[in-house]
């Protein structure tokens, strides 16, 4: 093969893979800098496996919603879930569409998990691409503990902060009660 053609092509492909996640992470980062911040109150889970690998698995209360009965909804379909908040800041759902809104800052790409139907109504359940917040491998044991502590006991607060941009969400922290998940794990550790 000809040795001039092999390194420009050998330094193509070395850019390209470095400014692949790159990019991601420049994205990711753009979004928590010039997003919105909802707090996407989370709902218990089960406690006998909240915790895969080095992450811990949201679920959220606000994760269904109503839709227009005479509209065709599926499984799998995504949507674009516009978000408002309820009088005590957590993130609500407003309303969920089907084409990307041209007027409406707020809101997040979705999918539905399940479409259930009745004669009075149609109910989505929405998946969200933000459903996982990683953490170092050292305090995961006592956040997680921690996290399913607090989401069992109904006189504690747990959500989720994400920064929402145009249809893209990044999880920015999990918090128990306003204090950040990292901290009541090291609180946690700590009182042992």
């Amino acid at each position: 093969m000809n040795k001039k053609i092999i390194l420009p092509a050998f330094m193509i492909m070395v850019l390209a893979q470095l400014y692949i996640p790159a990019r991601m992470i420049l994205d990711s980062e753009n979004i928590l800098a010039e997003g919105k911040e909802f707090m996407f109150k989370t709902a218990p889970i089960d406690p006998t496996d909240p915790f895969r690998g080095k992450y811990i698995v949201l679920t959220f209360d606000e994760s269904s919603a109503q839709v227009s009965h005479s509209e065709e909804w599926y499984d799998g379909q995504p949507v674009f879930v516009s978000l408002t908040t309820d009088e005590k800041g957590f993130a609500k759902i407003e309303s969920v569409l089907k084409d990307e809104p041209v007027d409406i800052e707020d809101y997040v790409n979705a999918t539905i998990r399940y479409v259930a139907e009745s004669d009075s109504f149609t109910n989505v359940s929405l998946a969200y691409p933000f459903d996982r917040f990683y953490m170092e491998e050292s305090k995961a044991y006592d956040a997680e503990l921690a996290y399913n502590e607090a989401s069992l006991d109904s006189n504690q607060t747990t959500y989720a902060l994400v920064s929402v941009r145009k249809g893209d969400a990044v999880v920015k922290d999990v918090l128990i009660n306003g204090v950040p998940i990292r901290e009541a794990a090291m609180n946690r550790r700590n009182s042992e």
